[in-house]
Formats: C-alpha cells, sequence, structure tokens
C-alpha cells in the first residue's frame, strides 16, 4: 500500500484498482502529517483508559514531540474535560481545527461541537462511525509526531471502523487487576489479534493505592496480573500505575498537565522503543520488497 493509500479514509476497502489515492485524500489530511497513530483500547470501561491516554500525551509532549489526541468514545467523552479544554471547534474551508491544551496537545471530541459539554449523544451507532472517520478525514491535524486515539469500550462498530479506516501504527492495552477486568480486556485483545495489529504493549492501571501516612502500597482491586497477562498474550509489559487521588483531583480540574510523576516519563520511554522496533521491522521489510 502506498503512502498516500495508507492515509485514505477507504484504506480498508479499497481494492485500489480504479481510484488515484491522491484524489481520495481531504484537503483536512492534505495539510496533515502524522508520524505515528496509536490507539489506547481496554475493551472495558472504567479502568481508567482516558487519564491514561492523556498523560501517555502529556509525557510525550515533555520529551518534545508534537501530539494529537481524538477522542472516539463518542457517548462518553471526557478528553476536554481532563484538558480543561473550553474553546469550540472551528470549520474553515480547509476543515475542521482542533482546538489546543494550554501545552499546545491538539485534541479532538465531540464536546468540543456540542453546546453544552453534557449534552447526551443519543444516536445510532451508523451515525457515530461517521463522525470518527470524519475527526480522521476532515480535522486539520497539521504536523504531529504522535496522535493518540482514545477508544470507546466494547469491541463493536467504533473500533471496527477505526481498525478498518485508519492506518493504525500499533495498540496500547489497559488493564487493570480486577479479574473481570482482565477478561474483557482479552476478549479486545483477540480483536487486535484478528486484524493483525501491533501491540505497543500493556499498562496495568489502578494497581495499587499508596497509604499517605504510611506509604504502604495497598491492592485496592487485587493482586496485579498485568506482567503476567502481558506475558501470556505476547505483549510487552509497558509497567503498572498507581490509583492516585491527585490525578483524578487535576483531572476534574481540567489541568492534568500540571500533574508530576516518573511512572508515565518511564512507560513512555518503554513505548516509544516498541514502536521504533516496529518501525524497524517495516523499513526492512520494504528493503527486501524492493530488492526482489
Amino acid at each position: 500500500m502506498s503512502e498516500a493509500c495508507s492515509s485514505c479514509s477507504a484504506a480498508g476497502s479499497c481494492s485500489g484498482e480504479s481510484c488515484s489515492a491522491e484524489h481520495q485524500l481531504t484537503e483536512a489530511q492534505k495539510a496533515s502529517k502524522i508520524g505515528k497513530i496509536i490507539a489506547v483500547m481496554s475493551g472495558k470501561g472504567g479502568v481508567g483508559k482516558s487519564s491514561v491516554t492523556s498523560m501517555l500525551a502529556v509525557s510525550l509532549k515533555r520529551q518534545g514531540y508534537k501530539v494529537g489526541i481524538l477522542d472516539a468514545d463518542i457517548t462518553g467523552p471526557s478528553i476536554p474535560k481532563i484538558f480543561g479544554i473550553k474553546e469550540k471547534a472551528n470549520v474553515n474551508k480547509i476543515g475542521v481545527t482542533a482546538p489546543e491544551s494550554k501545552d499546545g496537545i491538539k485534541v479532538m471530541s465531540l464536546n468540543l461541537m456540542l453546546e453544552n459539554e453534557d449534552d447526551p449523544v443519543v444516536w445510532r451507532g451508523a451515525i457515530i462511525t461517521q463522525l470518527v472517520q470524519q475527526f480522521w478525514t476532515d480535522v486539520v491535524w497539521g504536523e504531529l509526531d504522535y496522535l493518540l486515539i482514545d477508544m470507546p469500550p466494547g469491541t463493536g462498530d467504533v473500533p471496527i471502523t477505526i481498525f478498518q479506516s485508519l492506518p493504525i501504527n500499533g495498540v496500547v492495552m489497559v488493564t487493570s487487576p480486577q479479574q473481570l477486568a482482565g477478561m474483557i480486556v482479552r476478549k479486545a485483545i483477540k480483536m487486535v489479534k484478528k486484524y493483525d495489529l501491533t501491540f505497543y504493549g500493556l499498562i496495568e492501571n489502578m494497581a495499587y493505592v499508596t497509604c499517605p501516612d504510611c506509604n504502604k502500597k495497598i491492592e485496592v482491586f487485587g493482586t496485579p496480573k498485568g506482567e503476567e497477562e502481558a506475558s501470556k498474550n505476547e505483549i510487552p509489559y509497558l509497567g503498572q500505575l498507581p490509583l492516585d487521588p491527585v490525578l483524578s483531583s487535576m483531572s476534574d480540574l481540567g489541568k492534568i498537565e500540571d500533574y508530576q510523576t516518573a511512572d508515565f516519563e518511564e512507560i513512555v520511554k518503554k513505548m516509544i522503543v516498541e514502536a521504533a522496533k516496529e518501525a524497524a521491522k517495516d523499513n526492512q521489510a520494504k528493503s527486501e520488497d524492493a530488492a526482489k
């Protein structure tokens, strides 16, 4: 598949026999240059996936990368609230402009298009999936090193649309120690494998909470099993994260970019290494194909 084809909104279904990929690109896509697209997924709600997505973006930004977040959780969007973004998305002759956080992270979410952030989205699947596609084809993302996609729970319409229509480079799975969460996350892992996508790693969130008085780690949701789960599914293990009331509070205040932790910095470094490994494999495969 050519570079132009990989950016085409019909990449998952087009045969390529009767279309010029350049002509399939929208003006917004032509004005955007994105290095890697990473889907952050869990399959289950309530494991803190949006917080993890947001902090991955913050950590990448602190390391000097240009970052954007596509909020694909259409019926439960929370990314703008976490970043304190109140500016609405605007439309110009090229496409939709994504508002930026105070530190320059670009965000596109349905909540940035609603009159009131707490208005419900009572839509059927076809309309939701169409909007997700438009967040890819009609948003002017500009130049980004990383575009993170905050995936909705489940393995239904939206994940299918994203995996079929967007040129995903890698997937980061988010789980928690609870056995129920692990079972549902394994469903999502199997879905990703069906689409033959690359795993950049697994993160175990809410692994413990630290007692403010004695600094003892309390395993609220049971014994952490993230490393074991990653090994069983042959996924790189990126690390575990605590259940931190400070992070929750700063997210509620829209100040997640002020939250400081070394945990995310280390996880992002590992994720970048995994992404580089996969890029090296792809380049080697292309070189071998060209030599044939």
